[in-house]
């Protein structure tokens, strides 16, 4: 997998196989850090090889491994339920690691998946995390209930999420950007919070919403 960026490059703590820099790259104190054999090639070359500004700096590291979600053991666990966009992927680690939360869990199908944008958007929290691959939301809630978990979802049509009690062991759920969550999911829920509108919109980014509630249950 490719990486780029310079915060990227100085946060970023996985294994790095290769760095490819443009033969102009100025900042020579990231490379002084990189324990990485180093390419120089040319700018367009960089262009071709991610999808995004780069600023000079492109790094090769390991396609990322994903945690065994029987290895799950902290008290809040954020559900992703086919989230698309890897910008909101990357926003929403970036929140959780704020907020001191540790595991996400993604579906393995129909979702974002690591990549190169998430890792730049995440700016290195994606170390610092845990991510649960699995192959069937439901089933893993079935699970997670078993384990002693609670579930509560997120929905414009729910109860205020200041009111619900965040104590014990839980699982927030997320929903994909455009349809929320899918039935079968939201049907698993134990209870369902939502975040009150005051404006025109009707609902929140997933990343937005998602802080809201993160902070909310540090509150």
């Amino acid at each position: 997998m490719y990486v780029y960026g310079k915060n990227v490059a100085q946060e970023i703590n996985s294994k790095i196989e290769k760095v490819y820099v443009a033969n102009n790259f100025k900042d020579k104190e990231i490379l002084k850090k990189i324990k990485a054999p180093i390419v120089y090639v040319a700018k367009d070359k960089l262009d071709k090889m991610v999808d995004g500004v780069h600023q000079g700096i492109v790094l090769k590291i390991a396609d990322y491994d994903y945690k065994d979600i029987n290895e799950l053991k902290n008290d809040v666990v954020v559900m992703l339920d086919h989230l698309e966009d890897p910008h909101n992927f990357g926003a929403i680690i970036r929140t959780c690691e704020a907020a001191g939360i540790k595991d996400i869990i993604i579906p393995r199908d129909r979702s974002v998946q690591i990549n190169s944008t998430v890792m730049k958007t995440s700016v290195g929290c994606l170390d610092k995390m845990n991510i649960y691959q699995v192959t069937n939301l439901v089933q893993t809630l079935k699970y997670l209930k078993n384990q002693g978990y609670w579930v509560i979802g997120t929905d414009m049509e729910g109860s205020d999420y200041k009111t619900l009690d965040y104590c014990g062991k839980i699982v927030i759920i997320i929903g994909n950007e455009g349809n929320g969550m899918s039935r079968l999911v939201k049907e698993s829920c134990d209870y369902i919070a939502c975040i009150p509108m005051y404006g025109t919109v009707n609902s929140l980014n997933a990343s937005v919403a998602a802080g809201i509630i993160l902070f909310e249950i540090r509150r």
